[in-house]
């Protein structure tokens, strides 16, 4: 059985986000959060609570043991961008982007 979480609109690029996915994919949930916990990036924290979210839906929701539950997908998909713009030289401006992302992270139970 499949449970999911999502994040949406997670201030930060899909980019930095999809760098500590492949660490934790396939790997048990108790385990997974461990790995994320000692990542020094910002994006393993955002993964870390959305990761504990699905944990916390399997055991409430669904009634499903917490340590037979693996990490099966995490998937990052680019939310929409808040454009700001920057004074640059002569009177121009230059365009900014602030990326945001949504992250959906599945885990399922083993047999």
């Amino acid at each position: 059985m499949e449970v999911k979480a999502i994040t949406r609109y997670a201030r930060i690029s899909p980019l930095k986000l999809r760098l500590p996915i492949d660490k934790v994919k396939g790997k048990n949930a108790g385990e997974a959060l461990t790995l994320l916990k000692f990542m020094p990036l910002k994006a393993a924290g955002i993964i870390s609570k959305t990761l504990a979210s699905a944990v916390a839906n399997a055991e409430h929701n669904n009634e499903l043991d917490v340590d037979n539950l693996i990490v099966k997908n995490i998937i990052v998909d680019q939310g929409p961008s808040m454009k700001r713009f920057r004074p640059r030289a002569r009177g121009r401006a230059a365009r900014i982007l602030k990326r945001t992302s949504h992250i959906t992270v599945i885990i399922e139970k083993t047999v």
